[in-house]
């Protein structure tokens, strides 16, 4: 019997040198990577072969269902891979990336505030996720939006009290593992009370430890409780538990907060490594060491590192243990939690199946089901004549990416114009409208001072207008009817014109 090459050296993909196979195989099983295109490259599929730990997928892998069950079966061809992605509803989605979600997110959920049904929605998008071959959701998020100017969460949280968003986290963790796909909670110790972008910099939570665990920490508890299978760390800095380390680094944040104090034994995910909080500071290849160094299990990598950069992380990891900087034995546990989820993964998806594929118009009809609950209406639209609609233009964020939003598909009667507020004309806007039904939708109008002058400007000549706000509703300014819809999914803004249509008896449905 010959001897089994390295898989990871020499002329391989993964690796640029030689070495112990099996140290260099433990490196890359730690790592989540992403490609470019809608079907596996080659260096992917010969990485998977020889120990990558999996793949994360975004919107420019997915073409449509079949396509992405056809990717996760070719992957799952050559070994047994993590596959997974950001399913979140609502704003955030990977499955729909080219259409819009058909789930209403967190926010929505949180503001109808049953749990029942939120474990609904979850189970259904499970069985999308199922279908399509994937076996963990890059969510829910547990994140206590706190903090009503945070640039990244927002909307993908259930709301910012602490009982509110651990009750709902625990109904999504069900709702998918009943599925078969296992949850990542994210993003710990907590991604809600900060007023900066981890894709862009290290934001702060200055908080104390005794308030980490009275608000961020008691959604993580409640999903550890249930059976969470993963958590994903947060690029955030709390100067108390970490210093000036993002948490992701901090073997304070991940072994004594989160192994010894809350005593979780499942797989620990970064959030991106490429991310600037990471990558801009330490580096990929480094930011892998200290991350595995730090307690991780899983290095998740965004669609920025190429394949050579995969190949010098597994590099640096391997060159760390044979420094002494990275115990070969801190590798092996990782691997230990790994293979227990793909192991899990198998007994899950044996014991759950994944359904009919009927189960997709049902799914569609339990988010608008979810989105008309939550959606509200203050004051009176009247019967629409003729309706001019202005959307402004929101810069999407990097987490959400460039996914539809709008009322368009359900208001064809309308005239529909898109406008950037610094770019707009009030005057030439009101003069179209004139004798006509005036809309304006917005997402987040309080976190842009921008679109709160021009709805304002508007509001000033047609103080009958209805105001469509399809973010968080903080900021309400006075108007003929004003519209929460917490989400800017596909049924959320169905849900929304419904109540233009059909007026506010519809709300309660």
């Amino acid at each position: 019997m010959s001897a089994k090459r390295d898989p990871l050296a020499g002329g391989a993909d993964l690796s640029t040198r030689t070495g112990d196979p099996g140290l260099h195989r433990l490196a890359a099983g730690a790592l989540l990577i992403s490609f470019r295109g809608t079907t596996a490259p080659d260096w992917v599929l010969r990485g998977l072969e020889d120990g990558l730990g999996g793949v994360c997928l975004f919107g420019f892998n997915v073409a449509g269902g079949e396509q992405v069950a056809a990717l996760s079966a070719r992957l799952n061809e050559a070994g047994r891979p993590v596959v997974s992605l950001d399913e979140e509803g609502g704003d955030v989605t990977r499955l729909a990336y080219h259409t819009g979600s058909a789930y209403p997110g967190n926010a929505a959920l949180g503001a109808v505030d049953d749990v029942a049904l939120t474990e609904q929605v979850y189970h259904a998008m499970a069985a999308d996720l199922a279908r399509c071959g994937v076996n963990l959701d890059m969510g829910p998020v547990a994140d206590v939006n706190t903090a009503d100017d945070n640039p990244i969460i927002g909307t993908r949280s259930f709301g910012p009290s602490p009982d509110l968003v651990a009750r709902h986290t625990v109904a999504a963790v069900r709702g998918l593992q009943s599925a078969g796909i296992a949850a990542c909670v994210k993003h710990f110790p907590g991604h809600g009370a900060t007023h900066q972008d981890s894709h862009l910099e290290i934001p702060i939570v200055d908080a104390s430890l005794d308030l980490l665990r009275e608000r961020e920490l008691v959604p993580f508890l409640a999903a550890i409780e249930a059976g969470a299978k993963s958590i994903m760390t947060a690029h955030v800095a709390v100067p108390e538990l970490t210093g000036d380390l993002p948490a992701t680094l901090s073997a304070r944040a991940l072994t004594w907060l989160l192994r010894r104090e809350l005593g979780y034994d499942g797989v620990v995910l970064t959030d991106a490594l490429d991310m600037h909080a990471i990558s801009e500071n330490v580096g990929l290849a480094e930011g892998a060491v200290l991350a595995l160094a730090a307690g991780a299990d899983l290095l998740c990598l965004g669609p920025l590192p190429t394949a050579e950069d995969v190949r010098g992380m597994v590099d640096h990891i391997a060159d760390a243990v044979a420094e002494g900087r990275l115990p070969a034995e801190r590798l092996e546990e990782a691997a230990g939690r790994v293979e227990r989820l793909r192991d899990w993964f198998a007994g899950a998806h044996l014991s759950s199946g994944n359904g009919p594929a009927g189960e997709v118009a049902e799914g569609d009809v339990v988010g608008l089901h979810a989105a008309r609950r939550a959606v509200s209406l203050t004051g009176s639209a009247g019967r629409l004549a003729d309706p001019f609609v202005v959307e402004i233009d929101t810069p999407p964020t990097i987490a959400v990416g460039e996914v539809p939003w709008g009322v368009a598909p359900w208001l064809p009667e309308a005239e529909i114009v898109r406008v950037r507020p610094a770019e707009a004309d009030p005057g030439a806007l009101l003069g179209r409208a004139r004798e006509r039904s005036l809309i304006v939708v917005v997402k987040d109008a309080h976190r842009h001072p921008g679109s709160r002058r021009l709805i304002s400007e508007l509001l000033a000549a047609r103080p009958d207008a209805v105001v469509m706000e399809m973010g968080l509703p903080i900021w309400r300014p006075e108007a003929g009817a004003y519209i929460a819809t917490y989400g800017a999914a596909r049924p959320n803004a169905q849900a929304a014109v419904e109540l233009l249509s059909d007026g506010p008896s519809v709300a309660g449905l």
